[in-house]
């Protein structure tokens, strides 16, 4: 009898599915069925995130978590940006040890070299609820992303107001945030399955430093850095690289419970898609340029 293997993949604050790219198309040509949730406060304006509170983000990826862990003998859990923090949230509280976390840019440190010398300033006016709920935090160059090709469609798809993103989110979303960062620094060490980190050496939002202490605190870590890529690593010029280095890695950390020839299409996959598309990638690393998840 086959096992089955599932994913749940979680996007970043004010994004949807689309932050995380091809990810979904690529898990699933590699025999994982994938799952997905809309976090609290997304997929209506941002005024909705106004009220919402990181617990509810919290509760929502821990229901679908819960959810379609007793489904699969292997569930691998894949976040981007915020969707990252909670992804390791959930995994260390729920002690998750059938499959791997992946991270993709988590913004354990909001330290990057877009990040304004005054960003501390943030702190004194959440101690003012009514004015943090009305301060807008807009999108705005490089949106993310160092492939200007790529960086140009996003640009025109929020301008257009297209709902792949939102264009602001709340200052008061913000300060939630904040505490989902201080939550993973609190609760990482607790986390008992693998862990891949995938990072860009030019993240704008955060350095490498997340990426740092995360290898640090938890016992069985890998770290990817990417060199031709912003923070939005999963549509950017690595982005080949990114799900390449996911294949592999959730590959290797579905051995224990999932079948040999599971992991084997898996490792197929993963090195198809390195001969068709990363040597295109590595060779036009010079032309490529290059939302706050």
């Amino acid at each position: 009898m086959s096992s089955r293997t599932g994913a749940l993949l979680i996007h970043g604050l004010g994004g949807t599915q689309y932050d995380l790219g091809s990810m979904h198309k690529q898990l699933k040509r590699s025999g994982i069925e994938t799952h997905s949730l809309t976090l609290p406060g997304h997929g209506m304006t941002p005024h909705a995130l106004r009220e919402v509170r990181a617990e509810d983000w919290i509760e929502a990826a821990t229901r679908k978590y819960r959810e379609l862990v007793q489904q699969y003998d292997t569930l691998h859990v894949i976040g981007m940006c915020m969707g990252a923090l909670l992804a390791t949230i959930v995994c260390a509280r729920e002690q998750h040890r059938s499959g791997a976390l992946v991270a993709l840019a988590p913004p354990v440190y909001i330290d990057g070299w877009s990040t304004p010398w005054y960003r501390t300033l943030r702190y004194a006016i959440y101690l003012l609820p009514i004015l943090s709920s009305r301060i807008r935090v807009e999108e705005g160059d490089p949106y993310g992303i160092k492939n200007e090709s790529v960086r140009n469609v996003v640009k025109a798809k929020l301008e257009r107001g297209e709902s792949f993103h939102y264009r602001w989110v709340p200052l008061s979303c913000i300060r939630e945030v904040d505490r989902l960062r201080r939550g993973v620094r609190r609760c990482v060490a607790e986390v008992a399955c693998p862990v891949l980190v995938v990072h860009a050496r030019e993240d704008e939002l955060t350095s490498l430093r997340s990426a740092r202490f995360i290898a640090r605190q938890a016992p069985n870590v890998r770290v990817e850095v990417l060199e031709n890529s912003y923070h939005m690593v999963c549509v950017d010029n690595d982005r080949a690289q990114v799900a390449r280095s996911v294949l592999e890695f959730i590959a290797h950390a579905a051995r224990p419970r999932a079948s040999t020839d599971s992991a084997a299409a898996l490792r197929h996959t993963a090195t198809q898609m390195s001969a068709r598309y990363c040597g295109n990638e590595r060779s036009t690393a010079g032309t490529g340029a290059g939302i706050v998840a």
